[in-house]
């Protein structure tokens, strides 16, 4: 997967979040009245900032997705550098602060909140803590771990989420330890949408547009809109101050935008966990940088390629 700085490298020729030069102090005394006048009007009108082009959205959309995706995977050194480092921060909050301009969010404060100081040792020890070793760690990293309690909901849930996965050419890494409702295959797969989303743009392609942006907006009303408000703010909660915290709560505020988007609701900041585990459930994604693998089934380029 490309790394989050490269949408936002092709969306740097936005325009800033502050124009330095659009504000303007008011003009002293000393001029005809009339004057002054006609300069204010003149004054008055700040340039235009440049349309945000739909492709560079999508991008910096795939951007945020997969810094989530290898966020909320075991810590490694790629953590720190992409993600918890002034540099890598940096260049993910630039692509958050064009979504911010288009939306009126405020998504690239969450970003800049993750280069926390810390270490690999730091990382690892939050993320057993919050965790676990199993489903059910303080906060449970997988969507059939929440609603209500149901003998054949879970499933019927994992088998969607693998079909989601299928229909998109979308096999799971061989050697695979993790399930297909895990929290990073969700987001992963929305990166890879969201790079069908800018190839197909690219192209002028409509029906592959069309397609990508329904499944999208079923995908979130379905699956990850559904619980990932609530796991985020559950995150926030278990680690304030911390890196997982402030993923947790930038997890939340993406995702609520992202159905904002897409017309759907968001799922509630507080949801039930199931008493009920599954210790059958199918096992998909992978732990290492490639959790969903694209196998290409068109022959056209994957969005990994593009």
């Amino acid at each position: 997967m490309p790394t989050p700085s490269r949408p936002s490298e092709r969306a740097s020729t936005a325009p800033s979040e502050a124009s330095p030069g659009a504000q303007f102090e008011p003009r002293g005394s000393g001029r005809a009245a009339g004057e002054d006048s006609r300069e204010a009007r003149t004054e008055s009108i700040a340039p235009a900032e440049p349309a945000l082009e739909p492709v560079d959205l999508a991008l910096c959309r795939s951007a945020l997705w997969e810094a989530l995706a290898l966020g909320f995977r075991p810590p490694a050194d790629e953590t720190l550098t992409r993600l918890a480092s002034p540099e890598g921060t940096g260049a993910l909050a630039d692509a958050a602060a064009v979504l911010d301009r288009a939306w009126g969010s405020d998504l690239a404060s969450d970003v800049r909140r993750l280069a926390e100081p810390s270490d690999l040792g730091v990382l690892a020890a939050s993320f057993a803590r919050l965790f676990g070793h199993t489903a059910r760690g303080a906060v449970p990293p997988y969507e059939t771990e929440y609603g209500e309690d149901s003998l054949f909901q879970p499933m019927q849930e994992m088998s969607d989420l693998a079909a989601f996965y299928r229909a998109f050419g979308l096999t799971m890494a061989t050697g695979a330890h993790e399930r297909v409702d895990h929290i990073t295959c969700e987001c992963e797969f929305l990166a890879v949408l969201m790079r069908k989303a800018a190839y197909a743009l690219e192209r002028d392609d409509g029906a592959m547009s069309e397609a990508t942006r329904q499944a999208i907006r079923v995908f979130l009303r379905d699956h990850l809109g559904r619980w990932a408000p609530a796991f985020g703010r559950k995150l926030a909660r278990e680690d304030p101050g911390g890196f997982f915290g402030a993923l947790g709560s930038l997890c939340a505020n993406f995702v609520t935008q992202e159905c904002a988007q897409a017309g759907v609701a968001a799922g509630l900041e507080f949801l039930r966990l199931r008493s009920a585990q599954h210790a059958d459930a199918p096992m998909a994604c992978g732990p290492a940088a490639e959790l969903l693998q694209i196998q290409s089934r068109s022959g056209r380029p994957s969005p990994r390629e593009t």
